[in-house]
C-alpha cells in the first residue's frame, strides 16, 4: 500500500477555501481588476490541482484536459505579473546626485 500525502477530505477543504478566495476576488473585481483577475486565475489553477488529485485518489479521472486549463489560467497570471514588474521599473524614479 502506498503512503498518500493527501487525503480526500483535506483536498475538499482546500477546494472549498479556494472557491471562497475565487468568489471573493470575483465579487471585488472592480476594486483592482488586474489583481483580482490574477487571484481568480491562481485560485482556479490550485483548485484544479485539488480536483484532479481527488479524482486520482478515488481511482477515476473525470476532468478532461486539466493541463490545458491550468496552462491557460497560469499564462494569464504570469503575464499580469510580468506587466506589473515592468510598470514598477517605469515608475521607479531616476537617481540624481
Amino acid at each position: 500500500m502506498k503512503n498518500e500525502q493527501f487525503d480526500i477530505e483535506t483536498l475538499k477543504l482546500i477546494g472549498n477555501k479556494l472557491d471562497y478566495i475565487y468568489s471573493t476576488a470575483k465579487c471585488n473585481y472592480n476594486d483592482s481588476p488586474e489583481l483580482m483577475d490574477t487571484i481568480e486565475n491562481l485560485a482556479q489553477v490550485a483548485n484544479m490541482f485539488a480536483k484532479i488529485r481527488i479524482e486520482e485518489l478515488k481511482g477515476h479521472v473525470e476532468t478532461s484536459s486539466p493541463q490545458g486549463f491550468i496552462v491557460s489560467k497560469l499564462a494569464n497570471s504570469y503575464s499580469r505579473m510580468k506587466n506589473y514588474e515592468k510598470q514598477k521599473d517605469i515608475d521607479f524614479p531616476t537617481w540624481k546626485l
